[in-house]
């Protein structure tokens, strides 16, 4: 009786033992994503990748049953930001909202970054694709391209341009229409796109060639004048803005996307659930429309195809950098 009794003892020992141990393994064994998720943009609010990166997320959310956090962490044309989530932990949980700037641009004017384009990041997917646009206070009495060219060439004073920062795509974009012109501009940088639009609507530069999501309110309001679109077509969110094409200049085509980077090491399996869920997140028409009302289209590219696009805008903004003589301040 007595060993039968400690038998029992000793088996009912073991399933509550077992019972101890299970929701420690269900926990470890848990499907990814099982607690919120950061998605860093490396830029201020009020600018296209925030205006992107918010409806994206929201979407996002619900897609993996998980809240997605917008977290802005601005400055340095988006290095500070990339830098958070170069750094972070790779374990899905830590994300960037990325742009060309900070990974095809920048990294190539700014030789000590804490982070590599390439070697620092999983890409997951691009989401987003748009034009910047040539905007100019009202004021400034010029009705395209060519007005705006002859001002520059009789102006004793050079026309001012302003951008989200020193290597940014606004910036960029103004050296090619600068070279293609054969004109002097001075480049005027701010702390992102949505304080650059600020400088503009006060007067304390000329233009800019903003990304066309962050303008397209200003231009429709008549807050600002758009002359050119530099897409390879019009947009249809402002179809009566011709290209920079159009107006004789064949080398002014310039698109910039947004997408969704990892940290390096992220696993394969979390990378691709993340990637499906983004699948969706494009395939929305509510989101389709969102992105449309500001002129971006959705964008999506497998996580390898997208690695090859960071690689491709990497060389050839390399080569505008280099051309340029455009050096960090």
């Amino acid at each position: 009786m007595l060993r039968l009794s400690i038998a029992r003892l000793g088996a009912g020992c073991a399933v509550l033992f077992s019972a101890l141990l299970a929701p420690c393994s269900a926990g470890a064994a848990a499907p990814y994503p099982n607690h919120p998720i950061r998605l860093i943009v490396p830029f201020p609010p009020g600018g296209v990748a925030d205006l992107i990166a918010r409806p994206v997320a929201d979407k996002l959310s619900r897609e993996l049953g998980q809240p997605v956090i917008v977290e802005n962490h601005g400055g340095a044309t988006g290095t500070i930001g990339a830098a958070m989530v170069a750094n972070a932990a790779p374990d899905g949980y830590t994300l960037l909202f990325g742009t060309t700037n900070e990974i095809a641009m920048s990294p190539t004017l700014y030789k000590s970054l804490p982070y590599d384009p390439v070697k620092s990041f999983a890409p997951v997917m691009p989401v987003a694709e748009f034009p910047n646009v040539l905007v100019i206070s009202p004021k400034l009495q010029v009705q395209n391209l060519k007005g705006l060219i002859e001002l520059a060439r009789h102006r004793t004073k050079s026309l001012s341009f302003g951008s989200s920062g020193v290597g940014s795509t606004n910036h960029l974009t103004a050296e090619i229409f600068k070279s293609e012109a054969g004109i002097s501009i001075l480049h005027v940088p701010y702390k992102g796109g949505g304080p650059a639009l600020v400088g503009l609507l006060g007067g304390q530069v000329d233009a800019m060639f903003a990304t066309l999501p962050s303008a397209v309110a200003m231009i429709k309001s008549g807050k600002l004048k758009a002359l050119a679109v530099t897409g390879a077509e019009r947009s249809p969110a402002v179809p009566a803005v011709p290209t920079a094409r159009e107006q004789g200049m064949p080398g002014l085509v310039v698109t910039t996307w947004n997408g969704v980077l990892a940290p390096a090491g992220t696993p394969p399996q979390i990378v691709a659930r993340l990637h499906d869920a983004l699948l969706q997140v494009v395939a929305d028409a509510g989101i389709k429309a969102k992105l449309a009302t500001v002129g971006a289209e959705t964008m999506t590219l497998s996580s390898k195809d997208f690695a090859v696009l960071i690689g491709k805008d990497y060389q050839r903004w390399a080569g505008v950098i280099r051309e340029a003589g455009i050096k960090p301040e």
